[in-house]
């Protein structure tokens, strides 16, 4: 089951998304799991830490799926 993020503002980076949805315990870890090629963004390995997300996008990481939305005003 995907889970849903809102997007506060125009984007959230990488590191800050995995930490924020709980999927690693600290930002060395989401950093460790980026480097390792354990990260996908839109079916594609992200290698850029803090890469830009944008609502609309998929993250995949660890079996879950992000999926990203923008926030409600």
């Amino acid at each position: 089951m995907p889970i849903s993020f809102a997007v506060r503002g125009d984007y959230i980076q990488l590191d800050q998304l995995l930490k924020a949805a709980n999927l690693v315990d600290s930002g060395g870890a989401a950093h460790a799991a980026v480097e390792a090629g354990q990260v996908k963004v839109d079916g594609k390995v992200e290698t850029r830490k803090r890469a830009k997300l944008r609502p609309g996008q998929r993250v995949s990481f660890g079996g879950n799926e992000i999926r990203l939305s923008a926030e409600a005003s």
